[in-house]
């Protein structure tokens, strides 16, 4: 493909109204930040905990970067800490990765492989969807939401906890039998759950692979695979994105150390006091929403990029999610919720929200 072929193929994302920009935001706390000279409350953060601005978790940052893989250049003493930690917290061995999408794929091409049939929720993240193609698997897409079919040759399902544009959950029981239980817990884990174990754990379930992340609740970054030894043992020998790519950084790891021993159970009561009192307030303005958690898409359909951009420039900085992250017609402003909202905060974008909709 030549230069004119990018530059066309460009020209018809801007034209069909798709294209993607970044906005410089440069965040002064948790929930506020400032875009060129304009002050605006953050309502698009996965911070969900206000861990990313805790002192102790920011202190924390501290060491240098990996160099390489950690078969190259060495495991450091901060990773083993690390997964130590998450084995005394989930009680299954752990294995850190440098993002949730290469732990995502790590899982699914070392579970699955060409012959394997895999049930997948409709709604599913894009790594995930990516980590079945890499697996040369039979993807079965399941309506989301609806119970496992009564007979299946299903190799296991994968599936998220919390799902990151409905802000929902699956009734993740009914899947107990159906083989490899695989379920991001990206945006649960920390925020949801006994010990903030994530929506199995507060569903009684215990999937055999559970993935998380130390980006979003835990104020750092990176992520991690609680799994079986001998999965996290096939991760470290063949999964590419383990193998092939530099090891998680000393601050982020060391960040992530702390931020497992901030994420309390009275920030997540916080939280969920935060989303309720956001939740009742869109009841009250009757404007339509899903899910029951501290992610809150509502929808606004054809008006989503021209009100997000209005709330904007009244002092309320949220994203407009549309097509393809969503299907058409189920566009909508994706509300994340974090512990350090305050009263004023939330009833202001209420206000905004009443008159720009």
């Amino acid at each position: 493909m030549n230069r004119e072929e990018l530059q066309r193929r460009a020209k018809a994302i801007e034209n069909s109204g798709l294209k993607r920009v970044l906005v410089p935001l440069d965040f002064t706390g948790p929930t506020t930040a400032r875009i060129d000279t304009r002050e605006v409350q953050v309502f698009s953060s996965n911070d969900y905990l206000g861990l990313a601005w805790n002192p102790d978790v920011r202190n924390a940052w501290r060491g240098g970067g990996c160099g390489s893989s950690r078969l190259v250049t060495g495991s450091r003493s901060a990773h083993k800490t690390l997964e130590s930690n998450l084995e005394d917290l989930f009680g299954q061995p752990a294995l850190v990765f440098s993002s949730g999408y290469q732990a995502n794929l790590a899982v699914l091409t070392t579970l699955f492989q060409a012959g394997d049939t895999v049930c997948s929720d409709e709604l599913n993240h894009a790594s995930l969807i990516d980590g079945l193609r890499l697996s040369k698997s039979t993807k079965t897409i399941q309506p989301h939401g609806s119970d496992p079919p009564k007979e299946n040759d299903f190799r296991g399902l994968v599936t998220e906890g919390l799902f990151s544009m409905d802000g929902d959950t699956l009734s993740l029981r009914a899947w107990s039998d159906a083989g490899w239980l695989v379920v991001d817990e990206a945006h649960a884990v920390g925020a949801i759950g006994p010990g903030g174990k994530g929506v199995a754990a507060e569903q009684g379930v215990h999937p055999q692979v559970l993935i998380g992340t130390f980006g979003k609740a835990y104020g750092s970054a990176g992520a991690f695979v609680i799994g079986p030894e001998e999965l996290k043992e096939l991760m470290i020998s063949t999964a590419r994105s383990f193998v092939y790519t530099t090891a998680l950084a000393e601050p982020a790891v060391h960040a992530a150390i702390e931020g497992l021993k901030q994420a309390t159970s009275e920030r997540r009561e916080r939280l969920a006091d935060r989303t309720l009192r956001f939740r009742c307030g869109l009841a009250d303005l009757g404007l339509p929403t899903r899910g029951q958690h501290h992610i809150v898409p509502v929808l606004t359909r054809e008006r989503t990029m021209q009100t997000a951009q209005r709330l904007a420039e009244h002092g309320v900085f949220v994203p407009g999610i549309r097509a393809p992250t969503v299907p058409s017609g189920e566009e909508r402003l994706r509300f994340s919720m974090s512990a350090e909202h305050t009263d004023d905060q939330i009833d202001q974008a209420l206000e905004l929200l009443d008159q720009c909709t």
